[in-house]
């Protein structure tokens, strides 16, 4: 039982240490700063790449095009070659609507750029010289006051991203999706990005607040037309260029994409997580055995050392359980879930495994990061 006792010893200090040296990472305190009123609200251009979108359109676009923002503002829908309608059902949303509505396509992305990246450099393109730029996705709806709030609170900030509360209606949705932002904010540590002298960098996608001049003067969306994680890629280049970004947890701005079953989350996280790994099998085996002794080790070794009676064994596996489930419960409180659902975040620790393993399984074969009826097997992260 002296490997046990390693196993679990190891596990323990590997907990203690992420929750009190990784940038307290398991907290769920960092929401959009409180901004103050402008004398003149700058010009914001909201642009939206969505390719076959027909399905959420109707539940986020309206939340868009209602905005109550004091400045001059638009909207710009961008159909990346949809086949189900998605332009013209834009279009009829946009009649009448608050904000306007422009509704444009680019075309086939050309070869080097990702089909999202090229709708959304085309969006910028369409809107001009505008001050800010809102990047959404198609699935994200917005408060009324979402977009003034995120100028408000930009400041001097070059960036504001705001990670969109997700969906947690299924069970499945339950199990899989605060662990995949709590995940997120365990490789990104969101006080680290919000740090001017950090090298950390992220953002979150579906909603990022971007100061036009800030891009341009760091390459635009050219310097990152290949990526895949298109989101933490645009704020490593913005800081890298010496700009300030910033990322929080979302409070008024959501998700309307349903996965109703487990396939749709796999592939999700299927898509990008080898890239993530920088398509490194030495990468992917050092991340298995991590995930295995970090998340696994605690709840076997806690019941193996219960079970032979091995109480130190048994101690410690426990309280890097207990330390894992505690830093968890923040993250489930935000989504309004019950809290005794930490102790199964070994399990969904697996299953993110699992996932992982099949997306480097995926690009081996040749499929590379598929999406909506696109495969990327060589751009890079």
């Amino acid at each position: 039982m002296i490997g046990w006792v390693a196993v679990a010893g190891i596990a323990l200090a590997a907990w203690v240490w992420l929750v009190l040296v990784r940038g307290f990472f398991w907290r769920t305190d960092q929401r959009l700063p409180a901004g103050a009123a402008l004398a003149e609200w700058p010009e914001v251009a909201i642009v939206v790449p969505a390719r076959d979108e027909a399905d959420v359109l109707p539940s986020s676009l309206p939340s868009l095009l209602a905005q109550r923002y004091p400045g001059p503002a638009r909207v710009i829908l961008v159909d990346d070659n949809s086949s189900d309608g998605t332009a013209e059902l834009a279009r009829r949303l946009g009649q009448d609507s608050l904000l306007p509505l422009t509704v444009t396509s680019p075309g086939q992305p050309p070869e080097g750029w990702t089909g999202k990246l090229w709708a959304v450099a085309h969006g910028i393109s369409v809107a001009g010289p505008v001050e800010y730029l809102l990047v959404t996705d198609a699935d994200i709806a917005h408060e009324p006051d979402s977009l003034a709030a995120l100028v408000g609170a930009a400041g001097e900030r070059d960036l504001v991203s705001l990670m969109a509360t997700l969906r947690v209606e299924t069970l499945w949705e339950r199990l899989i999706v605060p662990a995949f932002v709590y995940f997120f904010a365990l490789l990104f540590p969101f006080r680290w990005v919000n740090r001017p002298g950090s090298r950390t960098a992220a953002a979150a996608g579906g909603c990022v607040l971007i100061r036009r001049s800030a891009l341009e003067n760091a390459g635009g969306y050219a310097a990152i037309a290949g990526a895949v994680i298109d989101d933490v890629a645009l704020a490593g280049l913005l800081k890298r260029a010496g700009g300030r970004i910033w990322l929080g947890l979302a409070d008024r701005v959501r998700s309307v994409r349903p996965y109703p079953g487990l396939a749709g989350l796999w592939r999700m996280v299927a898509r990008s997580a080898y890239t993530q790994l920088r398509h490194s099998l030495i990468l992917l085996t050092g991340t298995v055995a991590g995930l295995l002794l970090v998340f696994v080790a605690p709840p076997v070794t806690a019941i193996l050392g219960a079970a032979t009676e091995n109480w130190l064994v048994c101690g410690l596996g426990a309280a890097a359980w207990l330390l894992m489930a505690g830093s968890f419960v923040p993250m489930l409180r935000h989504y309004r879930l019950p809290v005794a659902t930490a102790l199964v975040l070994p399990v969904t620790a697996v299953l993110y495994l699992a996932m992982t393993v099949d997306s480097a399984r995926r690009h081996l074969l040749g499929r590379g990061a598929a999406w909506k009826g696109r495969t990327y097997s060589t751009v890079r992260g």
